[in-house]
C-alpha cells in the first residue's frame, strides 16, 4: 500500500512540474523544488530611503492568482513619494504556493 501511495504521489508531482502546470515566480535564479530569492528591480539618485512599503501577489498551483505587486501600491502603503529603490523577493515551494513581493523604499 505504501508503494502504491509513494507511485502516485510520484506521478501527480511529475505531472505538474512536466506540464507547467504549478506556482512558479519570476527570479534571477529558479529552483524547480524551492525558491526562496531577494533581488533588486531599480534604483535612483535620491539619497534618502527612511521608508520601506511593500505589495504582494501570491498564486496557488498556477491555477489562482491574486494580489497587487506593484511599485505604486508599495508606495501607497508607506507613504513614498521618492523612490529611492526597489527590490523584490520571490518564493515557490514545490510549485503549490509562490509569492512575488516588491519593497520600495524611499521618502
Amino acid at each position: 500500500m505504501k508503494k502504491i501511495k509513494l507511485l502516485i504521489a510520484t506521478i501527480i508531482l511529475s505531472a505538474t512540474l512536466l506540464t507547467s502546470c504549478g506556482a512558479f515566480v519570476i527570479a534571477p535564479v529558479m529552483g524547480v523544488l524551492y525558491t526562496d530569492v531577494k533581488a533588486p528591480i531599480t534604483a535612483t539618485s535620491n539619497t534618502s530611503s527612511i521608508k520601506m512599503g511593500k505589495a504582494s501577489a501570491t498564486s496557488i498551483l498556477g491555477l489562482v492568482a491574486t494580489g497587487d505587486a506593484s511599485i505604486e501600491t508599495a508606495c501607497k502603503s508607506a507613504g513614498i513619494t521618492k523612490i529611492h529603490h526597489v527590490d523584490f523577493h520571490a518564493s515557490s515551494i514545490l510549485g503549490i504556493v509562490a509569492t512575488y513581493t516588491v519593497y520600495v523604499y524611499g521618502e
